[in-house]
């Protein structure tokens, strides 16, 4: 679990968390049953899970943290770890979702993670990446988005010549060139890996830069469930060219255990804040992202930065394969619990339950002491 509360870039507290919903009403729901998938109320329709369990065998994945690599001078390992990832881990409203085996990336002694751990760093510094894959059992490469580099550290075996086998470790120079925020992924049989989980953010900080009063950073992901199940050693059938994603998640998670406070991802802000969201597009398809009763305007795209003048109030945003949009708005609505998700509604699904998927909430904090939050807690498998 994160020692923050919320989407990563929180600085919330777990104290903080239950000093805001007042602690009792959580405890209170803590034995409670959440609907399960039997209950109309919950989901319509549905057939079980849609992934299947693992023999217990690999540990399971944590969320992605937020590495600063410049409090680490300017250095991080990263290494590709097998693990379980309970996706929706409940038996409520379409699960549980989970993939027997992912391909996690861990940043030093830290947790494995799907997405990747978020490393950030600051315009004008030089980030060494050693990919470490001594424990490993196939080869693997780092390509980083957003960043002028050596051609040798491009990523790519075909290109450069330069792949990491088992066994072995490289390091690859990445300049902090192009503020914004950037993706980073395997480029080694790259249909397979990143739909493995080996994806993450790349965030550099431009020079002299502020920060918002609330910073969050979504990953959004489509995946078919029959690869890392096949990986796992199932006997399905899995073709990259017919591709069928069954599974869509923010931050690795679907709803509602997008909702968890530490193993989920909230945008929890209070009002009048000013909040800024870095979404980032890990997967094959195109996510319009809506965010309720807020008008927000896009202010960076794949690092570039809006221009003022042609920025304007919208509530969807179309983030395609690989893109990252930086989205800015104001908590200014009236305070309550207000739903951030894909706007293709099949992408807001776990199986053939409805809601579920790519969905979150813009949470504020005035909010959290209401019987609606308590019960969204049960649903997302929260107990204090």
């Amino acid at each position: 679990m994160s020692k923050y509360v919320g989407a990563p870039g929180s600085t919330m507290s777990r104290r903080e968390f239950l000093a805001a919903t007042g602690g009792a009403g959580l405890v209170g729901l803590a034995g409670c049953t959440a609907p399960t998938n039997t209950d109309p109320n919950a989901a319509v329709g549905g057939e079980g899970p849609v992934a299947s369990t693992s023999d217990g065998a690999l540990p399971y994945t944590s969320p992605p943290e937020v590495v600063n690599v410049d409090e680490q001078g300017g250095s991080v390992t990263l290494k590709s770890v097998p693990a379980r990832h309970a996706v929706h881990p409940l038996e409520t409203m379409g699960g549980p979702v989970e993939f027997p085996q992912v391909w996690a990336f861990q940043a030093d002694d830290g947790a494995p993670s799907v997405p990747a751990p978020i490393l950030r760093t600051t315009e004008g510094t030089d980030m060494e990446v050693t990919l470490d894959n001594t424990d490993g059992m196939r080869p693997h490469t780092l390509h980083f988005h957003g960043a002028r580099k050596a051609w040798k550290d491009d990523g790519v075996p075909t290109t450069t010549g330069i792949r990491v086998d088992p066994g072995e470790k490289h390091t690859y120079t990445i300049p902090a060139n192009v503020p914004g925020t950037h993706l980073y992924h395997c480029h080694y049989q790259t249909h397979r890996h990143i739909d493995m989980g080996m994806y993450g953010i790349f965030r550099v900080d431009p020079k002299g830069y502020e920060r918002a009063d609330k910073e969050y950073f979504m990953t959004v992901k489509d995946w078919d469930s029959r690869l890392p199940r096949q990986m796992a050693g199932e006997d399905v059938s899995y073709n990259p060219r017919e591709r069928a994603p069954d599974v869509f998640t923010i931050n690795g998670k679907s709803a509602p255990r997008t909702l968890h406070p530490e193993d989920g991802s909230p945008i929890i802000v209070e009002r009048g804040d000013l909040v800024r969201v870095h979404y980032v597009n890990g997967g094959y398809m195109s996510h319009p992202l809506h965010i309720h009763n807020h008008r927000f305007q896009l202010v960076e795209k794949d690092g570039g930065v809006i221009p003022e003048a042609a920025r304007y109030d919208m509530d969807v945003t179309n983030v395609a394969p690989a893109e990252r949009h930086t989205v800015e708005f104001t908590a200014d609505a009236d305070p309550g619990i207000y739903l951030m998700h894909c706007h293709k509604v099949n992408h807001v699904m776990n199986g053939n339950f409805y809601p579920g998927g790519m969905l979150s909430a813009v949470v504020y904090k005035e909010a959290m002491q209401s019987d609606i939050f308590s019960e969204l807690m049960t649903y997302a498998g929260y107990e204090e």
